[in-house]
């Protein structure tokens, strides 16, 4: 009767307003990144990279969830999502916010600018420099600019040209020496430009702004009367129809040659360097473009904020930027020798990027170098560029069996995987261009071993991807076993990938999507809700959309169990509605590091906490290829729950959400806790102590060598 009682009251609330829009809050999360610039506890170059990164999510927000809203409305689609708001009501909403924000964020770029100055690291346009200096420019202008930049006057013979995605650009009025006649023209600054010139050691010019200034010389019989920079986004989000191609690789060549090419979505624009043709550069700019006028944003400041990346790296202000930290190699896996001798003596978990990668690394390495070893098998997503693991990959294709599934459909890496593909195949690897009609999503490494006339297997399995850059700024978990029962499964998934039978496959240990997980997660959470009052739920994820696993939490909620989610980005789901969620707790961290390990947590479960590849999203649980891996030693459950013991009491960089849809920074107590610089902390005190008695047995050994 309690059982009907609650699932009637979700129905009768579902209907009512119990989801926060997805796009509203992923907005928010980009706020809380934008709130660390505003951190004046945070060196200035700190403060300097949050707002690059900022200004890069909104990127790719506009080239992928506006330009999708967008394509909506066109269609003329009236309701997409669990929130019910429409896809005008969406564009609308996101609109509004941008623009209020943006106020924010130029008064926070003044502000930080002002700091960098007296810190000699200046900021400046062609105006502000002296007339010495400008020489200089004039010289730099000429011998390096000018060979490289196109010059465009756009009339009937020359129109305008295309511009690819966020490409940058200057817009020039112009007028013509002998007959007066004004026109406009435009010159495209290449992306193999960097955005500031340096001068006189502490002081760095846009170099949009020495293009504007000496723009003349590049148009013969003209002069320049103004210039307005200007950037363009574009929609690209790419549509793959998978079953009408027979050539897959040619089908995401062809994809990624049509991104470049998408409708434009958004239009930034700064001022001009006259007042008075302000208006007149913008309506031709966007009389050749035709971005709606909600779309086009005007700032008073630099656009295209993910230019600083060019200053936090540079070596002189290292003093402005948080020491780095290095990560370390904690026992078993210290030791030099065998990697898979550690592994046959338990499970061994490591928390990224405390724990050092280099270990994942050495697993492939030494398999690749292993003449024991007769097979590696692996999934790539994202691997980066001058990858350690494919270069071992494409030597050990030359001796082994190695199998690698590539996807291709990784975004914003489909180009990058693309050639990692090819190079393996030419090494003799067998390559799995993805799976027909899923994105494979799941991390996961197999080595084959023989002993003797006995086969042994090594899985590795991890929430994050094989790439050792993205690894020393994102927080995952991966894990190295032996397990008999983890590898059978493993081998049947990579068999599942190579026959293309993910969408039937199953596993016995681990769990897959689109088949296993989400019933999973929904089986653990009903179970939960049997215990009511003593259950307890935990889930760390870096989006919660999924609004099958939301009414089931609601419900657990509603029974009494307590739940907490710690949730980076996105979260659709209202805690603290009274009487749907008042049990329900939602928090989010936002550090120097990226959340990005999925950890769920389950009281009474037999196996009570796992990890996984998956977010709580559709696309995760249902359109993607995933694994969820339940710890099976009790050190490995331990150390999980230690990771989020310690992020739930977290009071420097935690955040909680309230039903309102805003989020609030928890207070900090009399010391405050932050749990990134405590894992580093506990870290590096677990790697001196284990050096200090290292040591202290080599002394011992030398010791006694030397009385025998």
């Amino acid at each position: 009767m309690q059982k009907e009682k609650i699932q009637q009251t979700v129905e009768e609330t579902t209907q009512k307003d119990i989801f926060f829009n997805r796009e509203l809050s992923w907005l928010r999360f980009n706020t809380r990144v934008l709130n660390e610039a505003k951190n004046n506890k945070l060196p200035l170059l700190e403060r300097l990279k949050f707002l690059a990164i900022y200004s890069t999510n909104l990127d790719e927000f506009y080239m992928i969830r506006v330009a999708g809203l967008q394509r909506l409305f066109a269609n003329g689609v009236i309701e997409s999502g669990a929130d019910k708001l429409t896809p005008l009501e969406q564009l609308s909403e996101i609109r509004s916010y941008i623009n209020r924000e943006k106020q924010e964020v130029e008064t926070l770029y003044n502000e930080i600018k002002k700091l960098l100055t007296k810190e000699k690291l200046i900021l400046r346009n062609f105006g502000d420099l002296d007339s010495r200096t400008k020489q200089e420019m004039h010289k730099y202008f000429k011998n390096y600019l000018y060979p490289i930049i196109v010059p465009i006057v756009v009339d009937s013979v020359h129109p305008f040209p295309h511009l690819n995605n966020l490409s940058f650009a200057i817009a020039l009025t112009l007028k013509n020496k002998e007959t007066g006649e004004i026109k406009y023209g435009m010159v495209r600054i290449s992306r193999v430009l960097k955005r500031f010139v340096r001068v006189n050691h502490d002081s760095f010019v846009f170099t949009e702004s020495i293009v504007g200034e000496f723009a003349e010389e590049l148009f013969e019989g003209y002069e320049t009367l103004a210039y307005m920079p200007f950037r363009v986004t574009r929609n690209a989000d790419m549509e793959i129809e998978e079953d009408e191609a027979d050539d897959f690789i040619a089908l995401m060549s062809e994809s990624l040659r049509a991104r470049k090419k998408g409708e434009v979505v958004r239009l930034e624009v700064g001022m001009a360097n006259k007042e008075s043709e302000y208006q007149k550069l913008l309506e031709f700019v966007n009389n050749q473009l035709s971005v709606p006028k909600e779309d086009v944003y005007e700032y008073a400041t630099p656009i295209g904020f993910n230019a600083f990346w060019e200053l936090v790296g540079l070596k002189e202000y290292a003093y402005l930027t948080l020491p780095q930290y290095v990560a370390k190699i904690l026992p078993p896996l210290d030791d030099t020798g065998d990697i898979f001798d550690c592994i046959d003596k338990g499970d061994i978990l490591l928390f990224h990027p405390y724990e050092s990668f280099d270990s994942v690394v050495n697993f492939i390495q030494q398999a690749a170098k292993d003449p024991d070893v007769l097979s590696i098998r692996m999934t790539l997503y994202r691997v980066g560029r001058n990858s350690p693991i494919v270069k071992a990959l494409t030597e050990a294709a030359e001796n082994k069996q190695v199998t690698v599934l590539v996807e291709l459909k990784a975004r914003f890496d489909e180009e990058n995987n693309l050639h990692w593909a090819k190079a393996l195949e030419s090494a003799g690897a067998h390559v799995i261009y993805g799976v027909p009609n899923l994105k494979v999503h799941a991390k996961i490494a197999l080595v084959i071993r023989k002993s003797g006339d006995k086969l042994h297997e090594y899985v590795h399995l991890s929430s994050g991807n094989y790439n050792a850059q993205t690894a020393k700024i994102y927080t995952d978990v991966s894990l190295f076993s032996a397990n008999p029962t983890f590898a059978k499964d493993a081998v049947k998934f990579f068999h599942s990938l190579s026959t293309g039978s993910s969408k039937r496959a199953k596993l016995n240990t681990l769990y897959t999507a689109p088949t296993q997980i989400k019933s999973k997660l929904l089986q653990l959470i009903a179970q939960e809700t049997t215990h009511k009052e003593q259950g307890k739920i935990i889930m760390k994820a870096n989006a919660c959309v999924d609004t099958d696993i939301i009414n089931a939490l609601y419900k657990a909620s509603q029974a009494g169990v307590k739940i907490d989610l710690i949730i980076r980005g996105i979260c659709c789901l209202k805690p603290g509605v009274k009487g749907l969620s008042e049990n329900i707790h939602v928090y989010s961290i936002v550090g120097k590091y990226l959340e990005h390990a999925r950890i769920y947590y389950f009281k009474h479960a037999k196996e009570s906490i796992y990890f996984s590849s998956a977010d709580i999203m559709p696309r995760n649980l249902e359109r993607r290829v995933e694994l969820l891996t339940p710890a099976l030693e009790n050190h490995i459950s331990e150390k999980l729950m230690q990771i989020l013991t310690l992020q739930l009491n977290d009071t420097t960089q935690r955040y909680e959400l309230k039903s309102d849809g805003e989020y609030y920074k928890v207070p900090a107590k009399d010391i405050g806790l932050s749990s990134q610089d405590s894992w580093e902390k506990m870290t590096n005190q677990i790697h001196n102590a284990n050096k200090k008695v290292n040591e202290k047995m080599q002394r011992l050994v030398t010791r006694m060598m030397g009385e025998s």
